[in-house]
């Protein structure tokens, strides 16, 4: 077994560098556009492929399944709603983005709001990546591995906590590889055939999960049938009272998280910036829709089916697998616990490289980011405003070590976290909600100046830390805490916080923190701005099957 995984698992690793290195060979690495945005040259397919591997990462296949296996299909909010986020991103924001001419968020508000807003917002981003995202990705996807291949037996390490470690190192130094030397087009080629990977393989798990439940005599639809008469919420799209993804939420915090991420975020939005023209960005943009809509088939419906196995009836070897702490399920090991259940010896190398595949996209995307960050937003704009384009990129390289060693140490720390992909969504909102308050005010609202955004965003980081850490709750003793309390979720909370700083933001623009004159956008001509036309017939037909699936499963 072990050989027959290694050669499957280095086949598809070496595969997938090799055809990296044909795609991008030539390619310019020496100025700040071919490095951080791959020369503005990202077709479509490529656009789509590196969106949807950049966020199919371990945060999204361990932590939703984990989520689903608690709380079953409700968790598919964070999929299906974000095809509607993508749809926004495509029509409204997309063209916005490319008539800037823009390497980074960061960037466009300067152009809105002046270079202080700018400076912050960069630190923001980098630091957030740095102690809040990669972390996740590399602890999720450590423990996702371990529990698929059982590494901690077969290398031979004491416990869990030194096999996580070891393979947090290992796919920070491969990872590392891609983003500090390879940059955007490397990462962009990379994604798309680990994307290709991802699907396949994640689509596999799905049917071989869903064969073992039907048996030999049963089909898919028995499968269902069996689940279904073992919990019947499995299945509900609206989830129910005390989930942590109840359907109130799907108008307040989750809506904002899902919109801000897929059209306001740097480490995801950044290769949209380097498209080719409006419409290469716009096909590439809404072909990542529709796949993202889909996405439960390999990021929820796993979870569900080792909930099934390991509450509905019991097995032993998935018992064992997943484990309990503190009478709790330990969620997070039950997509890995799977895996090594249901798929075949010679696809387990496999699928290892496909997830390892899917957490170097994530880790290497979001080093990129942030390299772009720094080099664009703070060494060349503060620190060494006449650098040459050469010093740039080194200086880009740099913060990539950084955050990566920063990022490896911060990881392990997760361990023994209950419930942790809400845990991660709710320490992303502390900065997502204030970003995307000033955002939107700065796209729609002409007059609000860089004072009332940063004072805006300043009390909006104040509001989000008081109520993500000092809520009062406090389980030993019994005590509920005022957010509870006033809320019910904290996703009510964060939508709370956004209205207050929206109203905030106008309220000041209102008395004096206004403009000169009106903001006027200016189009830099470095891509074609022509739309691509069907692409609102499109995207309204992806709106119309996101509510279709919801309408479907709500009963």
């Amino acid at each position: 077994m072990l050989s027959v995984t290694l050669l499957s698992f280095i086949f598809f690793t070496g595969l997938v560098i090799a055809l990296t290195w044909w795609f991008t060979r030539g390619s310019d690495l020496n100025t700040d556009e071919g490095y951080f945005l791959a020369g503005r040259s990202l077709t479509g397919i490529f656009i789509a492929g590196s969106l949807l591997l950049t966020n199919l990462s371990t945060e999204q296949l361990i932590g939703l399944n984990a989520g689903s296996f608690s709380e079953g299909l409700s968790v598919m909010c964070w999929e299906v709603i974000a095809g509607m986020s993508l749809v926004i991103l495509a029509l409204v924001f997309l063209p916005r983005y490319l008539k800037s001419g823009i390497a980074t968020i960061p960037q466009f508000l300067e152009e809105r709001y002046g270079p202080a807003v700018r400076a912050l917002t960069a630190g923001i981003f980098i630091v957030a990546y740095m102690l809040i995202l990669l972390p996740f990705v590399l602890f999720l996807g450590a423990r996702g591995l371990n529990g698929m291949l059982n590494l901690q037996e077969l290398v031979g390490f004491k416990d869990e906590l030194a096999a996580i470690w070891g393979i947090i190192i290992f796919i920070a130094v491969l990872g590392g590889g891609y983003a500090i030397w390879g940059g955007m087009r490397a990462i962009a080629v990379s994604d798309t055939f680990n994307g290709a990977g991802l699907l396949i393989g994640g689509l596999m798990v799905t049917f071989f999960s869903l064969q073992f439940v039907a048996g030999e005599e049963g089909g898919i639809v028995g499968a269902f049938e069996k689940i279904q008469a073992a919990d019947e919420d499995a299945f509900k799209s609206l989830g129910k009272e005390g989930e942590d993804a109840h359907w109130p939420t799907l108008f307040t915090g989750v809506l904002l998280l899902n919109f801000f991420y897929w059209c306001t975020n740097q480490q995801i939005i950044q290769r949209t910036f380097g498209a080719k023209n409006l419409a290469e960005g716009q096909k590439g943009v809404l072909l990542a829709a529709f796949f993202k809509i889909l996405a439960p088939l390999i990021l929820v419906l796993p979870g569900i089916v080792a909930a099934y196995l390991v509450i509905g009836i019991g097995d032993p070897e998935m018992i064992q697998a997943v484990g309990k702490e503190d009478g709790e399920w330990i969620a997070d090991r039950s997509y890995g616990a799977l895996v090594s259940k249901v798929l075949p010896n010679w696809l387990l190398g496999f699928f290892a490289a496909v997830v390892v595949g899917s957490i170097l996209s994530t880790f290497n995307s979001v080093l990129n980011s942030a390299a772009t960050l720094f080099s664009l937003d703070v060494y060349k704009k503060y620190l060494n405003p006449g650098a040459t384009t050469k010093s740039v990129v080194r200086s880009g390289q740099i913060c990539s070590f950084v955050v990566a060693v920063f990022a490896v140490i911060a990881a392990p720390q997760f361990l023994g976290q209950d419930g942790i992909f809400g845990f991660f969504q709710k320490l992303n909102a502390v900065y997502f909600i204030p970003l995307l308050a000033i955002i939107l005010v700065g796209m729609f609202h002409s007059r609000a100046d860089g004072k009332s955004a940063l004072i805006t965003l300043l009390v909006g980081l104040g509001l989000m830390v008081i109520g993500t850490f000092f809520t009062g709750e406090n389980e030993e003793a019994g005590t509920t805490g005022w957010l509870k309390s006033l809320f019910v979720s904290p996703y009510h909370y964060m939508g709370f916080v956004f209205l207050v700083l929206v109203v905030l933001q106008l309220a000041l623009s209102q008395s004096g923190m206004k403009r000169a004159s009106p903001y006027i956008q200016e189009d830099k001509g470095l891509v074609d701005l022509t739309p691509w036309k069907p692409a609102p017939y499109v995207g309204g037909a992806l709106i119309l099957l996101v509510l279709t699936i919801y309408t479907v499963f709500a009963v």
